[in-house]
């Protein structure tokens, strides 16, 4: 007989599971000794507590709905889940498709047999763990984007509107000597450093004033000619991703600039990083952009489905229409796949009418 030697891989069963020791439970027991396990495996691959909680408090919730052990989890435990997903909880299909990939990933982790607990649970229970994560019954992943199909972009009549309220703001609270000028003025320049630099919201509010640099290719935007984002958006267990936007509208440089050099330092913070502070010297946080956007917004009656993230949506689709390079606009953004930026154009009809026209005058032309 060839007896397999154990490996003492990070997350194996042998690594978890204490030998000779009667317990109570033996179910929960081995339950919680694949969930350290997992963990293990996880943190041996670099990943951090910010991802590996929420994949456990996700796997705790399939097992309380399954009301089964992952020993006994079967695919119709996936097809009842997710149809609950769907049908009672009303999830996106990306969260759906998130969730599902967390527990395909937590069973996979089951049934390797490098780490043992195929054969534990045979030992224990007679049975062991099987795939449960199959194409049949799982959401597949068609397009890199799978926003709200109502969310749009500002028009450029809404977003000039937008804006110039936003600088009302800032005119009022002046004029009538009540406090609140400097936040005002801040979020108006910070909704045009969204727009101009075609950015979310979560990496606006993680901003620092350094980030701002020099492009030796546009001298006249001085140190505001680059934008180093430094928190883009992540993948699934990975860290944020960088990138360096080039400053193109010369109007939101020098409002940025007026606020950095003539506005911030009137906050009384020197040396903070952030570029956007608040009163008591803390960093403004994604939902206080929100809070300030929607007062603005509703103010205007603007419609409900314009989002913060309409801004950045705005900041593609106007590019668009001003015929620049689709792949430069791509870089900008930070998409790794041109689909994406195309889903985030909404061109006009003006705009759309134009194109066609110059697309079929070769096919016209000596008619």
């Amino acid at each position: 007989m060839v007896h397999q030697q154990k490996v003492a891989l990070a997350g194996a069963a042998h690594l978890e599971l204490v030998s000779g020791v009667v317990q109570l439970r033996p179910e929960d027991a081995m339950f919680d000794a694949m969930l350290r396990g997992w963990r293990a495996q996880q943190k041996s691959r670099g990943l951090k507590d910010e991802t590996i909680d929420p994949r456990e408090r996700l796997v705790r919730r399939f097992l309380e709905f399954a009301n089964d052990y992952p020993w006994q989890w079967t695919p119709a435990h996936m097809d009842e889940w997710s149809a609950s997903l769907t049908g009672e909880k009303h999830l996106a299909p990306s969260t759906i498709r998130s969730y599902q990939g967390e527990i395909r990933l937590f069973t996979e982790f089951l049934i390797d047999g490098r780490y043992g607990w195929g054969t534990a649970c045979e030992e224990a229970f007679g049975t062991h763990p099987v795939a449960i994560s199959h194409e049949w019954n799982t959401l597949p992943h068609l397009q890199d984007y799978e926003g709200d199909p109502e969310a749009r972009p500002f028009t450029r009549e809404e977003l000039q509107r937008f804006l110039d309220y936003a600088d009302d703001q800032v005119d009022r609270a002046v004029k009538s000597k009540r406090k609140g000028a400097l936040a005002a003025y801040r979020d108006a320049t910070l909704f045009k450093v969204i727009y101009g630099w075609g950015l979310r919201r979560t990496e606006t509010s993680k901003l620092d004033v350094v980030d701002f640099g020099r492009n030796p290719k546009a001298r006249q935007f001085g140190r505001y000619g680059t934008l180093n984002v430094r928190y883009g958006k992540a993948k699934k267990g990975q860290p944020p991703r960088r990138r360096n936007v080039l400053s193109v509208m010369d109007w939101a440089v020098e409002a940025v600039a007026d606020y950095v050099e003539n506005v911030r330092p009137r906050f009384g913070f020197p040396d903070h990083p952030a570029l956007w502070i608040t009163e008591r010297g803390g960093r403004l946080q994604p939902s206080s952009i929100n809070d300030r956007f929607e007062a603005y917004r509703d103010a205007l009656k603007l419609p409900k489905d314009l989002v913060p993230h309409s801004i950045r949506h705005s900041y593609v689709t106007h590019l668009t229409e001003n015929e620049v390079d689709r792949r430069f606009i791509q870089q900008q953004v930070g998409h790794e796949c041109d689909s994406s930026t195309a889903i985030y154009t909404h061109v006009s009809d003006d705009f759309m009418n134009t194109a066609l026209s110059k697309a079929l005058a070769p096919a016209f032309a000596g008619v």
